[in-house]
């Protein structure tokens, strides 16, 4: 399984306006991803509530984790998303 560890960059956490955007660069990926806090139970990273429900807040640990061939770059570029708090998904890594 691949997996990244990576702390929340957006200030306000996976809430709202973040979590839309994570969920859907989690969609385009073309990959089943999970995300879960540290140690947590890991959730479906393509679904809103779930993500929501996480309650995720800005410097906190998540662990994003996929099991599909071909995740790690997929993986790559949700982390950098995540880490950085960037506004939509980056091109390239």
């Amino acid at each position: 399984m691949a997996e990244r560890r990576v702390n929340v960059g957006w200030a306000e956490g996976l809430h709202a306006r973040p979590a839309s955007i994570f969920v859907r660069a989690a969609t385009a990926a073309g990959v089943p991803v999970t995300i879960a806090k540290a140690d947590g139970t890991p959730v479906n990273a393509a679904s809103m509530l779930a993500v929501l429900g996480l309650g995720a807040q800005g410097g906190e640990e998540v662990v994003l984790a996929s099991e599909a061939e071909g995740a790690e770059v997929a993986l790559d570029r949700l982390a950098k998303l995540v880490a950085e708090g960037l506004e939509e998904l980056p091109e390239t890594v």
